[in-house]
C-alpha cells in the first residue's frame, strides 16, 4: 500500500472519529454551538469519506506509468495537504463566524472552500489519465 494511501486513510478514519463526536456534540441539550453542524458535516462528508475514496482510488485504479505507477506522488501530498488544510480551516472559523463574524474569518471560509475544491480537482486530474480501457 503506497505511503499517501496509508495517510489518506489514517486520516479518514480520525476525521470519523472527530465528525461523529461533534455531532453527538451538537446534539447534548444546551452544549449546540454554532456552525459546529456544518463543521461535523465537513468532517464526515469530506474529510471521512472523500478521504477514504481519494486513498483506495489513488491505490486501486490501474497503473499511471511504469516510472509513476500512481502518477506523480507531489499531485498525491498536495490533494492530502489542500483537503486537510482546508477542513482545519473550515473547523476552526465556522463556528468563529457563528459567535463574531468578521470579514476575515469569511475569507477564511472562502479559502477553506477553496483549498477543499483544489483537492477534488487535482484528484480527477490525477486519476483522469488512469481511467481507460485495455
Amino acid at each position: 500500500m503506497p505511503e499517501t494511501t496509508r495517510w489518506f486513510i489514517k486520516a479518514s478514519l480520525v476525521h470519523l472519529v472527530l465528525g461523529t463526536s461533534v455531532g453527538i456534540w451538537q446534539q447534548i441539550p444546551g452544549a449546540a454551538i454554532s456552525g459546529l453542524s456544518a463543521v461535523s458535516m465537513h468532517l464526515l462528508v469530506f474529510g471521512w469519506l472523500s478521504q477514504l475514496i481519494f486513498g483506495v482510488a489513488i491505490w486501486m485504479f490501474p497503473v499511471y506509468s511504469k516510472e509513476f505507477p500512481r502518477g506523480p506522488e507531489w499531485i498525491s501530498w498536495g490533494i492530502f495537504l489542500a483537503l486537510n488544510s482546508g477542513l482545519a480551516l473550515r473547523a476552526i472559523f465556522e463556528p468563529l463566524q457563528g459567535f463574531a463574524p468578521t470579514g476575515v474569518g469569511s475569507w477564511m471560509l472562502v479559502t477553506s472552500a477553496f483549498l477543499q475544491w483544489l483537492a477534488g480537482v487535482a484528484f480527477v486530474a490525477i486519476l483522469w489519465p488512469r481511467v481507460r480501457g485495455k
